[in-house]
């Protein structure tokens, strides 16, 4: 089984036991605001959503993430290329995402054949731009109207991160 590890971090793939921990993440509003859903209303829908993270697919390499012992996120891809990622807020500002894609990165690379790896972020969120922007992903493109979420359309700006363009950042 896969596991990866950082200096504060160990990111594991996911169990039934991670219930609880997920749901607290993905019931948070705050946690859902750019989010490509609504905030779960139950446990039962984290459970779900638990549920085919268990199953993983074809193209899944996708972990849970832990600080301290304590389930506070998620990073990888649910469907390679594509990664993504959603942290707690009670971790937010503490480098935890950027610890997390640095352990996460290459080892998409170095387990999948994919010459890029590509976000879709919403375009209001100026954090994620950012840490994306400085782990080398460049915008490829931007679409309106691509998430339809609560009654609302939502917007997608489209990034990519190309394997060599990572090798050449990461050297030495």
């Amino acid at each position: 089984m896969t596991e990866l590890r950082t200096p504060r971090l160990v990111l594991r793939r996911a169990r039934p036991g991670d219930v609880d921990g997920l749901h607290a993440i993905l019931s948070d509003k705050r946690a859902m605001k750019h989010w490509s859903t609504l905030p779960h209303e139950s446990l039962a829908e984290t459970q779900q959503w638990l549920d085919a993270m268990l199953v993983r697919g074809p193209g899944f390499d996708d972990f849970v993430v832990e600080l301290d012992g304590r389930v506070v996120g998620k990073a990888g891809a649910w469907r390679m290329p594509e990664i993504g990622y959603i942290l707690h807020p009670d971790v937010w500002g503490m480098g935890i995402a950027t610890e997390a894609l640095r352990a996460v990165i290459p080892h998409l690379f170095a387990a999948h054949d994919a010459p890029a790896l590509t976000a879709d972020v919403d375009p209001g969120n100026a954090a994620s731009i950012r840490l994306l922007e400085k782990l080398g992903f460049r915008e490829t493109g931007r679409a309106s109207r691509t998430f339809f979420i609560g009654g609302q359309w939502f917007d997608s700006i489209y990034l990519a991160l190309a394997r060599d363009r990572w090798a050449a950042l990461n050297r030495g």
